[in-house]
């Protein structure tokens, strides 16, 4: 389990803590969260627990000195859940007894991140359950390899992929076998009640018999699973969903039992209601398979990450080349890449040209071209040609793995306003019990008589039980933020904009003030050639003659001058005699002409006469440049204006993010007058400028004690305290380092245009969340009233449980289908790029 740091609104892990993230199952609504997030909080060393209802997976922050993952994955299936995790058989050779196989399982379990290890002898197997976040595939075959033994060939399982399948599958049998006698059920109890086909055919004392024979198995086979719930639920101390569902169904069913085998006792009608009880579990099961299946369009981004992954690699091994699982590639390695074929893992090319598709990964759509010494990311698409590269990064630390293990960690996370929804269903099922409780008793000893209802008033009073139980939804709003959190994490993955939590999908759309670092996120941070200006020389003769000058000079200045040269085409001769002058510039002898580049002082100490320049190097002065004044021989040759410009993007990011509303303040170290240029061709009409990198941080505070929602834009290492200063710190340019940033928010690419596309994914994902609890909290605030009978005294209107448990079964199926619409949105930012 990585030692990492936590989300914003998390407690952050100190190097003793470390994370642990882990797929659950069977949990359906808030209360069920709330349930495991106890049973884990209540074990010692836990620091932080979020547990997602949509991607049923938990993030536990532990110290592990006090707690192991053993007994975190027993706390869970204590209180009544599955935990799921990794799962690998691998063939052992070289085993001969029992001792042999103890010794294998001892060396593994030795292992942090491994929970079980089981070795079959007699099939000369081991199987072992692990957290791949914390252990790989390779480390597992090196232990049973140090331990004496040899590795034949392995499988791996991804365990909680077919868990989840098998329950989806388990979930659809029931529902088809629920319909199979519930439609019956429904369609007899209406042509005995409406076409007297008990009388038709002579059955009418076996009429109830017939429907309870039908009705049962789907109430105590199909119905089990929620038996089973509000036992975990007993257990907990708490109500779910399962809780009304299995008490609505079983009023329904056991009332209809008693009117069918003892009548007389009780003095009730004659009308059963078995067909209320088997439609309301069928239509409960019904829509947890459509939530299911909206719910898995939900995490496709994940999914389609995980799948980027190679399988296998060409490597070159005592100069032969064998394909091996990518697995077993280690640093170092070579491996071939054909065309066509995807990249195994993160390296550098060593041999080879082509171009490499890497959009899924970084948003990019152009292939970039690669060359020797080019980086590549694993899981991208080679295209026209083969390269051999060799392997930096393996397992848990390649770019792809960072990236699927940062939108993980988002969506485990809880945004701010999910603790609303959260302490909302903490009382919701058992206010519902005490609603239904009480609009029976006042249906049942007042409101029945005192409006002359016609018909049996228990019948009539039970019908009201039952419909407000089994209308209420808590899954609606446990599922109202997370989804939407998971969808729209997912979309920015797509588009190299990867979220690190709820917490900042949230607050990113809340931003008022964006405070941007100057040098390499609003300029490209380098020096660049900008203006170049002759005195008497053709402008190829004065490069040449700056760039041999400066050919040996380490100054980024110099640096700039000789890459504009070479850029150009021009061949740089090398020149003698060099010498650097500190402070003043330097002094080369270049094709026998003494050469001095540097300012004023210099030109002085140099006797060179810069009169007829002057009022050109003042202008390009004022405008924010670096000019150095290039002599030859005494005579003054020309000025070169150097500075670094600001990127292609910069501009038309900063006018849009005004659009939006957001003020911009430039935070910069440079003086006051170049800081006023360098604002003034962005577009920023506020900048602090000669700001010392420690004092950024506190730059950012002052501004969110004057009221202020801050964000802070810059590099995730330079810039770190001021990043973790502001509400929302957001991280540009990283590329593929993606892990060793400080922003709660990484943008891969050195595009200013994906700052706007996160603010207004942000700002849609809210949109989405607070539609969803809109819908949520709409749909049970009238649906309750509704089912209680509140329509009839005006309308005569009364809902029947089957429409209730409709009405349940779709609003939840709503929610996550609202969610899922957020899957076509593109950042209006994009959309125009594209066009």
């Amino acid at each position: 389990m990585d030692d990492k740091p936590c989300d914003k609104e998390c407690p952050l892990p100190t190097p003793g803590l470390r994370t642990s993230n882990f797929g659950i199952i069977g949990m359906n609504c808030a209360s069920c969260v709330g349930s495991v997030e106890d049973a884990i909080n209540g074990l010692p060393g836990i620091v932080d627990v979020s547990v997602n209802l949509t991607t049923e997976r938990a993030r536990v922050v532990y110290d592990p000195s006090k707690v192991s993952p053993k007994q975190i994955t027993k706390a869970v299936e204590n209180a009544g859940y599955r935990v799921v995790v990794n799962e690998v058989t691998i063939s052992v050779g070289g085993m001969s007894c029992v001792s042999c196989a103890k010794a294998i399982e001892i060396s593994l379990m030795e292992i942090e991140g491994i929970y079980s290890a089981s070795v079959n002898l007699a099939l000369e197997r081991v199987t072992v359950n692990y957290n791949p976040e914390s252990v790989t595939l390779s480390a597992i075959k090196s232990a049973i390899v140090e331990a004496g033994y040899t590795i034949l060939e392995s499988e791996t399982v991804d365990t909680e992929r077919a868990a989840r399948e098998r329950e989806r599958k388990g979930q659809l049998a029931l529902l088809i076998f629920s319909l199979s006698f519930s439609i019956p059920t429904m369609l007899l109890m209406l042509s005995f009640d409406f076409l007297n086909l008990g009388e038709t055919l002579g059955i009418t004392e076996w009429q109830n018999i017939i429907l309870f024979a039908l009705a049962t198995p789907v109430q105590f086979i199909a119905g089990y699973q929620f038996y089973i719930g509000t036992y975990r639920a007993i257990l907990n101390r708490s109500a779910n969903m399962d809780t009304l569902i299995a008490i609505g169904s079983s009023a329904a069913y056991f009332y209809s039992v008693i009117v069918t085998f003892f009548p007389s006792i009780f003095h009730l009608s004659q009308h059963t209601y078995f067909d209320s009880s088997a439609m309301i579990i069928s239509l409960i099961l019904f829509g947890k398979y459509l939530e299911a299946k909206a719910k898995g369009r939900t995490s496709e981004a994940i999914r389609n990450l995980v799948d980027l992954q190679a399988k296998t690699a060409y490597v070159v091994r005592d100069g032969e080349e064998i394909e091996v699982p990518v697995e077993d590639i280690k640093v170092g390695d070579v491996f071939i890449v054909r065309p066509g074929e995807k990249i195994a893992t993160d390296g550098t090319v060593i041999d080879g040209i082509s171009a490499v598709d890497e959009s899924m990964l970084t948003g990019e759509s152009i292939p970039i071209d690669k060359v020797a010494g080019s980086t590549v990311i694993g899981g991208s698409i080679n295209h026209n040609g083969s390269l051999r590269v060799v392997a930096d990064k393996i397992g848990k630390d390649t770019a792809l793995s960072q990236i699927i293990k940062l939108v993980e960690d988002a969506q485990a996370s809880k945004a701010p306003i999910q603790r609303y929804a959260d302490r909302v269903s903490s009382w919701f099922v058992p206010a519902v019990i005490i609603i239904a409780v009480a609009t029976f008793l006042i249906w049942n000893f007042y409101l029945f008589n005192e409006l002359g209802v016609e018909g049996d008033r228990f019948t009539f009073s039970l019908i009201v039980f039952i419909s407000v139980l089994v209308i209420s939804c808590p899954c609606a709003l446990g599922l109202a933020t997370p989804t939407a959190v998971m969808v729209g994490s997912g979309k920015g993955a797509e588009n190299g904009i990867l979220v690190k939590s709820g917490g900042a999908l949230e607050t990113a759309g809340k931003i008022t003030t964006i405070v941007f670092d100057k040098t390499g996120t609003l300029t490209r941070g380098e020096p660049e050639v900008t203006d170049i200006v002759t005195y008497g020389v053709e402008e190829s003769e004065l490069l040449i003659m700056a760039a041999s000058a400066e050919k040996g000079s380490e100054h980024p200045l110099g640096e700039a001058i000789v890459r504009y040269a070479t850029d150009s085409g021009l061949i740089v001769p090398d020149a003698n005699n060099f010498q650097s002058i500190t402070g003043k510039g330097i002094r080369a002898t270049v094709i026998d002409n003494e050469v001095l580049i540097g300012n004023r002082a210099l030109m002085k100490i140099g006797e060179v006469d810069i009169r007829d320049a002057e009022s050109t190097l003042e202008k390009l002065e004022g405008e924010g440049k670096t000019v150095m004044i290039i002599s030859s021989n005494k005579r003054i040759v020309g000025l070169i204006g150097v500075a670094d410009v600001l990127k292609e993007t910069t501009i038309r990011a900063v006018k849009e993010l005004k659009n939006m509303g957001i003020d911009i303040i430039m935070l910069t170290g440079d003086n006051r007058r170049t800081a006023a240029v360098i604002a003034a061709q962005a577009g920023i009409d506020d900048y602090i400028a000669e700001v010392l990198p420690e004092n950024k941080a506190q730059e950012v505070a002052r501004l969110q004690g004057e009221g202020h929602v801050v964000a802070m834009v810059g590099d995730g290492v330079n810039d770190a305290p001021a990043l973790a200063q502001a509400d929302v710190g957001i991280a540009i340019g990283s590329g593929t380092d993606v892990a060793m940033e400080t922003g709660d928010i990484v943008l891969i690419r050195s595009d200013l245009l994906d700052v706007v596309a996160a603010i207004q994914l942000s700002r849609k994902t809210m949109q989405k969340i607070r539609q969803n609890l809109f819908w949520a909290l709409g749909y049970n605030t009238a649906g309750i009233p509704i089912a209680a009978g509140i329509l009839f005294p005006f309308f005569g209107i009364l809902l029947n449980p089957i429409v209730a448990a409709a009405a349940m079964a779709l609003s939840s199926v709503t929610v996550v289908s609202n969610a899922v619409l957020l899957k076509r949105y593109t950042p209006e930012i994009k959309k125009e790029q594209t066009r």
